[in-house]
């Protein structure tokens, strides 16, 4: 296959194609994503995402557009959608984001007009900025705490008072989990009003059961 076959207009369009799903995902995650989180290794995740996956399924439908169908492009959505990190575990807001960096790479990899495209794009970029302003998702943080006593429901307002005062935390809620009294410590998980959605810290393992609120 030599240079000129390869540059053909249908793979042209592709690359047009291609070059503002680029675009697109990358104002995403910049200008609306990374604003709040500054998390670089999403950051990282979600732009090798868009390569990875808009070449898969365009090449996985094959060359002929001719033959695509919707089954690949939903099959492999599907698959990519459902995927989980087995070294860390993603947040609401990242899944959220890993979710329509998916979708809309697979869409711009299965479009045959520019048009519907744009449409596509803008109505998704409205939506992530109306619910980005409308709805305010708390960081949430695992603390390893030192007073036993204190988790007690009637002693919730000196457990938020003391919290506050170490970490320099507007504390919003507390859930209470594993608790090892011959250590007299207990894993807490605290929700706390911030400007930025910070990941929870993953060294403590505790079963979803467990947790209780304060």
């Amino acid at each position: 296959m030599d240079i000129i076959s390869i540059f053909s207009n249908e793979f042209c369009g592709t690359l047009i194609r291609f070059f503002i799903c680029m675009v697109v995902n990358w104002g995403i995650i910049h200008f609306l994503y990374y604003r709040k989180s500054h998390r670089n290794d999403f950051y990282f995740t979600f732009m090798l995402m868009t390569v990875a996956i808009f070449f898969l399924v365009y090449f996985m439908m094959g060359m002929d557009r001719g033959k695509a169908t919707m089954g690949v492009g939903l099959g492999l959505f599907g698959i990519f959608s459902i995927m989980r990190y087995r070294t860390d575990t993603m947040p609401v807001r990242e899944m959220t984001y890993l979710f329509l960096i998916v979708c809309l790479s697979v869409v711009h990899s299965m479009a045959e007009s520019f048009g519907e495209l744009l449409i596509v794009d803008v109505l998704t970029i409205i939506a992530i900025i109306i619910c980005e302003m409308r709805f305010k998702i708390h960081a949430t943080k695992l603390i390893q705490y030192d007073r036993v006593e204190l988790i007690k429901p009637e002693k919730r307002e000196e457990l938020i008072a003391d919290l506050e005062a170490r970490t320099g935390l507007k504390i919003i809620k507390i859930e209470v989990g594993g608790v090892d009294f011959l250590k007299d410590s207990v894993v807490l998980r605290v929700t706390y009003d911030s400007d930025q959605t910070s990941d929870v810290d993953n060294q403590f393992r505790v079963r979803k059961s467990q947790w209780r609120e304060a």
